[in-house]
């Protein structure tokens, strides 16, 4: 990913357009634990950075592939230096391969479906 930087805060609005992601969604990922927390300030207003930035943007991208929240989260805990194995990562991502692979047959499927469709309409 293309390094992300900017010399102030953004807050909750800012982040928002930015990732096209709703606010009450930015704010239900913070209070799940998928989003860390932001700094205030003193009047209480979120305040993030790129790293919040970057999160967020991954977060949207595996939920547009269609990785579930806890797909994500254990995406993420690698990320944040948790104390899973070699094992634990393996059978996580041969899992979320596995499902891949499912899904992009259930598309060639459909795929095929439609191209008779439209050929039948020509």
């Amino acid at each position: 990913m293309s390094e992300i930087t900017f010399s102030r805060a953004l807050t909750i609005g800012d982040l928002s357009r930015r990732t096209g992601c709703k606010v009450e969604t930015i704010r239900y990922y913070e209070r799940i634990g998928v989003m860390p927390e932001p700094a205030r300030t003193p009047g209480g207003h979120r305040q993030y950075d790129a790293d919040h930035l970057r999160r967020l943007a991954f977060i949207r991208r595996g939920r547009a592939l269609g990785f579930t929240l806890d797909s994500v989260r254990g995406l993420l805990s690698f990320v944040d230096g948790s104390e899973r194995t070699c094992e634990d990562v393996l059978a996580l991502t041969q899992a979320h391969l596995a499902e891949t692979r499912r899904k992009i047959d259930d598309l060639r499927k459909i795929e095929r479906v439609l191209a008779d469709m439209a050929a039948e309409c020509a």
